[in-house]
């Protein structure tokens, strides 16, 4: 599974006109599953998101996680973080997880996410929508984080 993480201080998902979901000072995360990822790849996708530390602390220093100062999350789908751009101008999808699979671990990762930061504290956008992403970057700050999926000996 993959997770594009900014730092942001709000950022909001419009679907038709309607705000989905919305965060205040937290992380706007892209989520993707890949072929082969399993929920258990979500979970530690999430645990690795919700420890990683981008925020500052008192001396300056990227010490704090978003848990420790209970900041925002809005989650958001996109399978397009998957996408292989290693030959020609058109990028292949196959290493995307199926819609079906996608939207499962993607409804998983979510639902963990509520239980282990707060439903109060998590957003979403809406899983195969058009979605319109608005977002004020902080810092700037992104990270790309990845859980590898495990092949099959």
């Amino acid at each position: 599974m993959i997770a594009l993480l900014q730092r942001v201080s709000h950022a909001a998902v419009v679907v038709d006109g309607e705000t989905v979901g919305a965060i205040d000072a937290g992380l706007m995360v892209l989520v993707c599953a890949e072929r082969n990822d399993t929920p258990a790849d979500a979970d530690a996708l999430l645990t690795k998101l919700l420890a990683y530390r981008v925020f500052a602390d008192e001396a300056g220093k990227m010490n704090r996680s978003v848990a420790d100062l209970q900041g925002g999350l809005l989650l958001v789908p996109q399978f397009t973080l998957a996408a292989d751009t290693n030959s020609g101008t058109r990028p292949s999808f196959t290493p995307a997880a199926a819609p079906e699979l996608g939207r499962q671990l993607f409804d998983h990762f979510v639902a963990q996410a509520r239980v282990r930061h707060g439903d109060a504290w998590v957003g979403t956008g809406r899983f195969g929508a058009d979605m319109k992403v608005s977002l004020t970057n902080d810092g700037p700050v992104t990270f790309w984080l990845q859980v590898k999926p495990k092949v099959p000996a």
